[in-house]
């Protein structure tokens, strides 16, 4: 079993930064594809950000030079530093683990709010 827990949401204003971490139970965090999805008020989730087993990042164009997903496999920990942040980045981001075999999983979510 896999359990993930985000922290560092909160609340910022326009142009501020917030630094979201994900601490990840399970005994191959190395071999897990990593990724951070959000979801606005009445939207869908989407996916912001990932980072593969083999270090391969890719963003979505909407926080493409605002945003760096890392992560640290001695830590067991996936960050999403977030800067530059506009009132549109407003969502509860989640983090998510793809395991190469059984499936995938998600955190709570953590909440972040930005003020114009």
């Amino acid at each position: 079993q896999v359990h993930l827990a985000e922290s560092g949401g909160g609340l910022a204003q326009a142009g501020g930064s917030l630094r979201l971490s994900c601490g990840v139970s399970g005994s191959n965090f190395g071999n897990y594809d990593m990724s951070w999805y959000r979801q606005a008020p009445g939207k869908e989730r989407e996916l912001v950000a990932r980072i593969t087993s083999a270090d391969i990042i890719s963003y979505d164009d909407s926080v493409k030079g605002r945003f760096t997903i890392s992560r640290d496999n001695a830590l067991q920990l996936v960050s999403l530093q977030m800067n530059h942040l506009r009132p549109e980045d407003t969502a509860v981001y989640y983090c998510s683990a793809q395991l190469p075999v059984g499936g995938t999983y998600w955190g709570p979510g953590t909440p972040v709010s930005v003020s114009s």
